[in-house]
Order: structure tokens, then C-alpha cells, then sequence
């Protein structure tokens, strides 16, 4: 039988500092597998990795620590300045972030969890929306999401208009996605939100699962 068989994976995506891990633990709680894009994509980097290696050849070792592992302010400010560039590093790491979310989505489906939320802050620039029957986008007004960047990364905020500036802009959000929250307001009410979503996408699911064994 096919492990993948009775699979529904959920695209989480959105702007930077729009609070996407505020809805991921909601999800979680509500019964979902979740893949984070993130983890994978500083393991893939780790010292020694084929994509570290890949990465340090195309732009040079000031971009590793002494102990030849990922500098990742050194990287970041060579990418998050020259699109070009970060384009460059994208066509580098994503095929090995692409393949180990395939991997862990097999994983989960063998283990019986076939309610999977990829939660991928580069859904659409990896690709990754091609796993994803749905998907769930998180925007906020760019003030609050400017404050949530500067607090969670420390970062100046030249630094984070930069990363701000590298993302897709939120009308693409809107257009690809099909469902969206806003999270301006208040945790309870984002994780009100989080829930109703996870609960009709849960029903979404357990319908077509239903109507299948008919």
C-alpha cells in the first residue's frame, strides 16, 4: 500500500513576523503533524553537510565560523542585500530542504498521521506548495510585524526592512492561498482563528476520508 495514501498536508506560510509559530502550535494541539521547514533548513546546513559545502563554494569561506560551521549573520548579510544572491543561496538549499520534507511526510503517513502541517516560511519559493492540497497564509500590518522581527532576532530596523523586503509581498499571499490570518490583534485571538481553520480543515478531511470507504 502506498504510505501516502489518505495524506492531507496543510501549507503554512506568510510574512516574516507575522506570528506563523503562534498557529503551528495551534494546529499541533488540534491533532496535526507538524514539519517544520525552518529545523530542516538549519540541519541541512549542518558543519560537514554536502549543502554547507555547496554554499562555501559558491560564496566563499568568510561565510564559515573557524570550526567550518555556518556563519549565518556573515550569509545573511551578503543575501538579504542582493536579491540576486539570495536567489543563488535559494537554488543551492532548497532541493535538500524539498527532499527531507518528502522524507519526513512519508515518515508521518507511515506512523499513521496523515493530518500533516508543513510550516515553511519559503512555501512557495521551494516549491513546497506542490505537497500541499491547502494552504494557509499569515500576514500582519508591517509596523507590527517590524517590532516582532527587532525583538525576536535582534536586529536594527534597517536590518529588518531588508528581510521584510526580500519576501513576497502580501497580495501574493492573499491570491495563493486559501485561507488567511490576520494576526494584529491580540494571542487569544489568533488562536480562536487557528482553530476554527484547523477544525474545517480537519472536517474537510474527515468528510472526504468518510465519503472514501462508502
Amino acid at each position: 500500500m502506498n504510505s501516502l495514501e489518505g495524506v492531507m498536508v496543510v501549507g503554512l506560510t506568510g510574512q516574516t513576523g507575522a506570528g506563523k509559530s503562534t498557529v503551528s502550535r495551534v494546529f499541533k494541539d488540534n491533532g496535526f503533524a507538524v514539519i517544520n521547514a525552518d529545523s530542516i533548513a538549519r540541519n541541512v546546513v549542518e558543519t560537514g553537510s554536502k549543502c554547507l559545502d555547496e554554499i562555501s563554494d559558491f560564496f566563499g569561506s568568510g561565510i564559515l565560523n573557524p570550526d567550518n560551521s555556518l556563519n549565518r549573520k556573515a550569509l545573511a548579510k551578503i543575501v538579504f542585500t542582493d536579491k540576486c544572491k539570495l536567489d543563488s543561496l535559494n537554488t543551492i538549499i532548497y532541493p535538500y530542504i524539498t527532499g527531507e520534507i518528502l522524507r519526513q511526510i512519508r515518515k508521518h503517513s507511515e506512523n499513521g498521521e496523515k493530518l500533516i502541517l508543513l510550516d515553511a516560511p519559503t512555501l512557495f519559493e521551494s516549491r513546497a506548495d506542490d505537497f500541499c492540497e491547502l494552504i494557509i497564509s499569515v500576514i500582519a500590518e508591517p509596523d507590527v510585524r517590524e517590532r516582532r522581527i527587532i525583538e525576536r532576532d535582534g536586529l536594527s530596523h534597517e536590518q529588518a526592512k531588508e528581510r521584510m523586503s526580500s519576501q513576497l509581498d502580501e497580495e501574493f499571499f492573499v491570491s495563493h492561498s486559501d485561507y488567511i490570518i490576520g494576526n494584529n490583534d491580540s494571542i487569544e485571538t489568533v488562536n480562536a482563528i487557528s482553530r476554527e481553520v484547523s477544525d474545517k480543515i480537519k472536517d474537510i478531511y474527515y468528510d472526504r476520508t468518510t465519503a472514501a470507504v462508502k
